[in-house]
Order: C-alpha cells, then sequence, then structure tokens
C-alpha cells in the first residue's frame, strides 16, 4: 500500500517479486516527488502532441486547460488526490457545465496525469450522460430554406451540407481544383486552431471520398468567382451566423448548419440507400454514426407510419365490434 492505493507485484521468485516491489516502490516515491503544476503538465502535454493532433483539437484542450478545474490547475500534481479531484468535477457539475463537456475535460485530465505521474489511481465519479435528441429540418421546412437561400452566396454552402452531407469544413476547404467533371474530390477540411482557420487532412480517411455531384450544384460551383482557390473564397467563416438569418428569413426555427447533414443522411435512409453506400458517401469509417445519430426517422415519417398502422388497428377494432365477424 502507498499512500491508500494497493499495488500488485508478482513473481515465481520470491527474491525476484521483492526485488521487483522495491523498484516500483522507489519509482512511485520518485514520481511523487515531482513538483509540476498541473497546468504546467497541460502545456506540455499539449506543445508535445502539436504536430500529431488536429489544430481544432489542440484547440478544444487548450480551452478545457482555460476554462476547467481551475481549482485544480496550480496545485503539483504529486499533491492531487482522488477526493480533490472528484470534487472540482462535482464544482463544474453543480456550476452547470454539461456531462458531455465534463467527460472531455476529465478525459484530457486523465491523459496527462496518466503521462505525467502514471502511477495515480484515478477513477472518478462522472456526471451521468444525457441523451442529446437531435433537430433534423423536415422536407417541407428544408424546401423553405433552400428558397430562401437561392441566389444569394449561402445557396451553394447550404446545397452542398443538406443535399451531399458534407461537413462544414469539408465545404471550406473545397476548392475548384477538386471538382473533376461531375464528381467533388473531398480530400481536405478548414477548421479553426490556435490562431485562426487553418488547412487540415479530412477527419478520417474514410472522409477522403469522392461524391458524384448533381448539375444544380456544379452550375452554382461554376458560378463562383475565382479570385481564390476555394471555391467558397479564402477560409469563409460566416456560415453558421448566417445560416441562422437564412433561417429566420425561411421562416423556420433556426437549426444548427451541421443539422443540414443530418437530414442528408435522413433522407437516404428514409429511401432505403444501403448503410455501406451512405458510409461511403457521409465519409465514415463504421456504421455506428449512421445507426446512433443518422438514422433518425424525421416526424413526417413518423406521423406517416404512425397514420398507417392506426388505420389498420382501427379496421381491426371496428371489425371487433361487428357481432357477424366474431370469431
Amino acid at each position: 500500500m502507498v499512500n491508500a492505493h494497493r499495488y500488485s507485484v508478482t513473481d515465481v521468485d520470491l527474491n525476484v517479486c521483492k526485488q521487483k516491489a522495491k523498484e516500483l516502490y522507489a519509482g512511485i516515491e520518485q514520481e511523487e516527488r515531482v513538483p509540476l503544476l498541473l497546468k504546467e503538465a497541460y502545456t506540455r502535454y499539449i506543445d508535445s502532441n502539436d504536430g500529431t493532433l488536429s489544430p481544432s483539437t489542440i484547440r478544444n484542450y487548450r480551452v478545457y486547460q482555460r476554462n476547467y478545474f481551475q481549482d485544480l490547475m496550480t496545485c503539483k500534481i504529486c499533491d492531487l488526490t482522488a477526493e480533490k479531484i472528484q470534487r472540482a468535477i462535482s464544482a463544474e457539475a453543480k456550476a452547470g457545465k454539461s456531462p458531455k463537456t465534463i467527460r472531455n475535460a476529465y478525459s484530457l485530465l486523465s491523459v496527462v496525469l496518466k503521462t505525467y505521474r502514471p502511477m495515480f489511481k484515478l477513477n472518478a465519479k462522472l456526471p451521468q450522460k444525457r441523451r442529446n435528441e437531435i433537430t433534423i429540418p423536415t422536407e417541407e421546412e428544408i424546401q423553405r430554406i433552400w428558397a430562401a437561400a437561392k441566389g444569394t452566396k449561402y445557396e451553394l454552402p447550404i446545397l452542398l451540407a443538406s443535399w451531399l452531407g458534407l461537413r462544414a469544413s469539408e465545404i471550406r476547404g473545397l476548392k475548384f481544383e477538386d471538382v473533376v467533371g461531375n464528381r467533388i474530390h473531398v480530400q481536405r477540411a478548414v477548421v479553426k486552431g490556435d490562431h485562426g482557420l487553418v488547412e487540415k487532412g479530412t477527419k478520417s480517411i474514410s472522409g477522403d471520398r469522392w461524391i458524384t455531384c448533381p448539375e444544380e450544384i456544379l452550375r452554382l460551383i461554376d458560378a463562383r468567382p475565382r479570385d481564390s482557390e476555394y471555391v467558397l473564397g479564402k477560409f469563409n467563416v460566416d456560415l453558421y451566423d448566417h445560416f441562422r438569418q437564412v433561417c429566420k428569413l425561411a421562416g423556420v426555427t433556426p437549426c444548427r448548419f451541421h443539422d443540414l447533414r443530418h437530414f442528408a443522411a435522413s433522407e437516404a435512409h428514409s429511401l432505403g440507400v444501403p448503410d455501406k453506400y451512405q458510409m461511403k458517401r457521409m465519409g465514415h469509417k463504421t456504421d455506428n454514426m449512421l445507426k446512433n445519430v443518422y438514422q433518425h426517422t424525421m416526424k413526417e415519417k413518423e406521423d406517416y407510419f404512425a397514420n398507417t398502422i392506426d388505420n389498420r388497428m382501427r379496421s381491426i377494432y371496428q371489425a371487433s365490434e361487428d357481432p357477424k365477424s366474431a370469431i
């Protein structure tokens, strides 16, 4: 037992086992004396992974470092205890932080401590997850959004997201050279980094894909000014705020720009498009995202099938009231 934590050492030879235990204890003792502050450990970890992690991931890590578990940041990592960490988690929950963001911040804390204090046993209780209901625009709402965006510079990005299912970062990263014939090569993204927007590869290997592009979208791409190699111009950033304005103009309750991608996936699902084709088109490595997030039946489809079931059940019920039909 060391600092209330149990460690196990085994070996078939008792003397060898004792020697291993001594070395383990010495290593723990040395680790416990490291005077590194938690905020310094965060900085070292983030900086050391700057070239291997996505710029957006690095940016999020720095946000977590600045805004979460601040009471722990000035503590030496050798002085951290399970109770201190649990209290910090509870404080974030009481402050109204969402369970998802707390879990993300805790995940970073865990990997930092594993790197710089590997013998520390971290096993905290986290806030219970909440079920996030995804809003998917109906076909009627999409028609109104498309109509409101028609002829504006936002028509193209809205169609790329809701028709082809591209992510906002992929739309920003689309270049004229990526359009070959009637196909689009999705091979890069533009994301937020520490110092503004930066270009990177796709979210995953599966994200690098070719998509057949309809004439309606090809015409809009051809009509774009060629003052930049990017179809939307150099790192166009106003997709989100202006999309809300388009929704307002269309008389539609504003949703996230990413919900347009949900619509594209849900429409494909409702048409019976095989998951394998959807995965390729949407840029997913597995079908987990399709099953857990995108394959949500839209409200209008729910009503249609509910009415179909009710009509059938109603006919059976009415027949049961007719004595002549009784068995």
